[in-house]
């Protein structure tokens, strides 16, 4: 994984699971439903900034080296498994 994406991961991932124990705060403090959907909703578009940030090293390091060394059939399997997955 290329460097700087993995950092940029791993700090993301700190922050999530600082999110997602403030939202089981929130709950155990039964505070405003509302309030408690924009927390799970900010988690869910981190969680989504890292799959995105997972493709992008994906498709920059693995996807590249399969087409060079002509393993196009098991890229493009991989591009539609992934595709089915953001269904």
């Amino acid at each position: 994984m290329d460097k700087k994406i993995k950092k940029k991961i791993l700090k993301r991932l700190s922050i999530i699971k600082g999110q997602v124990e403030g939202l089981g705060k929130m709950i155990e403090n039964e505070k405003y439903c509302l309030d408690i959907l924009i927390q799970a909703s900010a988690i869910k578009n981190a969680i989504s900034s890292i799959e995105r940030e997972v493709l992008k090293n994906h498709l920059k390091t693995h996807v590249i080296d399969q087409i060079k060394n002509n393993k196009e059939k098991k890229a493009v399997e991989e591009l539609i498994k992934i595709y089915k997955l953001k269904k």
